[in-house]
């Protein structure tokens, strides 16, 4: 055993979450989970293990956080590692989708990582140590007709990720930015994937591509037991990557969506060029040296 940190997960009585937490806990880790259903997550972990910290908490409420990681931090001494495993999807074209819903998706997949990372970084600081592993989605990169909510959410969290990593090398922090593809979780189920209240019937492609999704649930390619493994590996990493594409799904995905740019990049580039207060001849030769 490398070294027995101590672990905070949210979002973690079911899917990736809860499959972390096990394999932690067997593996002789401390771990604080945070549930909305704190009797769920109970129900599913031996609580009698010293081990572990059921945290009810509500991810949208900083106060609610705060308490969390201050009951964390008295009862195990530090948190070494975050993992902003919370989140939910939602399908919908950008017409479709209500205010409420839009707010929603953004409080739980972009806000609460924001809240528990404010909340946690100053005692990494103070520690000069730790890892944010913040759980995007292949859908944070190529996102897929009909989730537009979900991929701006998921963009965002990428982006937010990217920085935090430059901004806190100096400490001797670092920041992973996972981009999961489909796991076999509950992620498609009800529980954890809604559909906007109002259905515009001319999107006949999208409602094609929600029942395509749906109909993928249980039929997942991605193992959860494994993902758990490859965040504690994460964690043990003396230089871990900044970002991560997990599953073969979301990596073939990753690299057809390359390819698309780079032939954007090369179609565009007389356009992209032909704002520059820049010389005729040094436009040439610089449109040559690409």
């Amino acid at each position: 055993m490398i070294g027995k940190k101590v672990w905070l997960v949210t979002g973690a009585s079911k899917g990736l979450g809860l499959s972390l937490i096990k394999r932690l806990l067997d593996q002789g880790y401390s771990v604080a989970a945070t549930s909305r259903d704190e009797l769920t997550l109970k129900d599913s972990i031996d609580c009698g293990n010293d081990q572990f910290l059921a945290l009810k908490t509500d991810l949208t409420d900083k106060r609610s956080i705060n308490r969390a990681i201050d009951t964390a931090v008295e009862k195990f001494g530090r948190i070494d590692v975050v993992v902003n495993n919370a989140g939910y999807g939602i399908g919908g074209t950008v017409e479709e989708l209500n205010e409420k819903e839009i707010a929603d998706s953004f409080n739980i997949n972009v806000f609460a990582p924001i809240y528990v990372m404010q909340e946690v970084l100053p005692h990494f600081r103070k520690q000069r140590s730790g890892h944010i592993i913040n759980i995007s989605s292949i859908a944070g990169f190529a996102p897929a007709s009909g989730w537009a909510m979900y991929a701006a959410t998921k963009y965002a969290l990428t982006g937010l990720s990217e920085v935090l990593a430059d901004d806190l090398k100096e400490f001797g922090i670092f920041a992973t930015v996972v981009a999961p593809g489909a796991f076999s979780t509950q992620f498609l189920s009800s529980e954890s994937l809604v559909l906007s209240k109002n259905s515009i019937a001319d999107y006949t492609n999208v409602r094609n591509m929600h029942a395509k999704y749906l109909s993928m649930n249980g039929t997942q390619i991605g193992d959860p037991g494994k993902a758990a493994e490859v965040f504690i590996r994460l964690a043990e990493m003396k230089e871990p990557p900044v970002r991560l594409f997990l599953g073969s799904d979301s990596y073939n995905r990753a690299y057809s969506k390359l390819e698309t740019l780079e032939e954007e990049l090369n179609k565009w580039m007389d356009i992209s060029f032909s704002t520059d207060f820049i010389k005729e001849e040094a436009e040439l030769e610089l449109k040559q040296a690409w």
